[in-house]
């Protein structure tokens, strides 16, 4: 509801509204708002976009303990794989699946 305000208030485009909450995620998890909200609600709070910016701190800030520096550059990534490989599969499935209308 508040992605579809945001588009509808201010005529952003959906690419805008998704950076937008994407980046609203990882800083409410860098200030440690985020992980609050997801013991609170659970995996509902993980799934969304703001969910992934939050996943990609999260595994950024453990990566940068376990290899110093280099854990920026590979922690949000390590933590998002899962994600980001389920997406391209389940889009390539229904790419298989489906016949685009045109």
């Amino acid at each position: 509801m508040l992605a579809q305000l945001v588009t509808d208030g201010l005529t952003w485009t959906p690419g805008q509204v998704l950076v937008l909450f994407v980046v609203l995620g990882a800083v409410l998890g860098g200030m440690g708002l985020y992980g609050k909200l997801v013991a609170l609600a659970g995996a509902g709070a993980t799934v969304p976009l703001p969910g992934f910016g939050y996943t990609m701190v999260e595994g950024i800030a453990h990566a940068v303990k376990q290899k110093g520096a280099l854990g920026l550059l590979t922690g949000g990534l390590t933590a998002a794989a899962g994600g980001i490989k389920a997406a391209v599969l389940f889009g390539l499935g229904a790419a298989l699946a489906f016949r685009p209308k045109g």
